[in-house]
C-alpha cells in the first residue's frame, strides 16, 4: 500500500503549490504542532488539507486563512472539516492576525508555506508574535538554515537577526522532495519558532533595527563600517566594543540591537 495521499487537484504554479503526501511526516509534523482546544490553532494555506484534517480530528475548531478560492470551495464542501472550519479566503501577508484572539487563549500556528512567501509572511507574523504560542512552518531547507544560523556562517542574514529577534529558533525534520506532488526541486524541513515572552535583547524600535540590519547586509562583502559609515562613527562602535572591521554576517544579534538603540537614543537626545 502507497504511503501517499490522492490529491484530485492540480497545483498552481503562481500560488508556489506543492502539497504535502507523506503520511508519515504529516504525524511527525502534528505531533509537533500539538493540537489542543486551549490555543486558538491557524492554519495558513491549507490547500488540500493534508495537515488540516489530522489537525481538526483532535480539536472543536480550526482556523484557516487560504488565498486560493477553489481550494476554499473544496474546503467548504468537505465531510469532515466543515463543521470545524473557520475559513478566510485571502492572502495571509495582508492579514491581520490580531482578529483572530480569543480571550485567554494564544495563537498556534502552522502551514506548509509557499517559497515565493515564506520570507515576507514571517516578518508580517513577527508583529503578532506577542499573541503567539509557537509556529510550525515547513519551507525550502535553505530558509531554514537562514532562521537558525550562527553568527560568522554564509546563511547568517537579516532574515536571521529578525526571526532570532523575535524568537527561539529549533529545525524540527527534514523532508525531501518525493514527500510532496509535484515533487520540488529542493529540499524541505519544518521549523519551530517559538517567539519570546521577554525578549532577551529588547530593542525600542524594532521597525528601526529592521530597516537597520537591511542596510548592514545590503552589501555582504564590505565591512560594517563601510556599510554603516553614514549611521554610526568609528568613536561609537568603540564606545559599543564592536570592531567595524568585520562583515554584517559576523556579528551577533544582541550587538545589532545594541547599535540600533543607541542610534535612537542619539535620535531622541537631538530632539529634546
Amino acid at each position: 500500500m502507497s504511503n501517499k495521499v490522492h490529491l484530485g487537484h492540480t497545483a498552481k504554479k503562481r500560488f508556489g503549490q506543492n502539497f504535502l503526501t507523506d503520511h508519515n511526516v504529516i504525524n511527525r509534523i502534528v505531533g509537533a504542532i500539538s493540537p489542543d482546544n486551549d490555543h486558538v490553532m491557524v492554519e495558513i494555506g491549507p490547500g488540500l488539507g493534508a495537515l488540516t484534517e489530522p489537525v481538526a480530528e483532535s480539536i472543536d475548531k480550526l482556523t484557516v486563512v487560504e488565498l486560493d478560492k477553489d481550494l476554499v470551495a473544496r474546503l467548504h464542501e468537505h465531510p469532515t472539516l466543515k463543521h470545524k472550519l473557520e475559513i478566510h479566503q485571502g492572502d495571509a501577508l495582508n492579514f491581520d492576525f490580531s482578529q483572530l484572539i480569543e480571550e485567554g487563549k494564544e495563537l498556534k500556528v502552522f502551514g506548509n508555506l509557499p517559497y515565493n512567501i515564506s520570507t515576507p509572511l514571517m516578518f508580517h507574523l513577527f508583529e503578532f508574535a506577542e499573541h503567539i504560542k509557537h509556529m510550525h512552518f515547513m519551507l525550502q531547507k535553505e530558509v531554514v538554515l537562514r532562521l537558525s544560523a550562527t553568527p560568522g556562517t554564509k546563511a547568517y542574514g537579516r532574515l536571521t537577526v529578525m526571526a532570532q529577534y523575535h524568537c527561539q529558533i529549533m529545525p524540527v525534520l527534514e523532508v525531501p522532495p518525493e514527500c510532496f506532488t509535484p515533487a520540488p526541486k529542493v529540499n524541505s524541513a519544518v521549523v519551530r519558532l517559538v517567539p519570546y515572552k521577554q525578549k532577551p535583547w529588547p530593542c525600542s524600535d524594532v521597525e528601526f533595527l529592521r530597516r537597520m540590519t537591511t542596510t548592514a547586509f545590503s552589501m555582504r562583502r564590505k565591512t560594517l563600517r563601510n556599510n554603516l559609515k553614514h549611521m554610526i562613527t568609528d568613536e561609537e562602535f568603540l564606545a559599543l566594543n564592536i570592531d567595524s572591521s568585520l562583515r554584517p554576517e559576523q556579528i551577533t544579534v544582541e550587538q545589532y540591537v545594541s547599535m540600533a538603540n543607541m542610534l535612537l537614543d542619539k535620535k531622541a537626545g537631538e530632539r529634546a
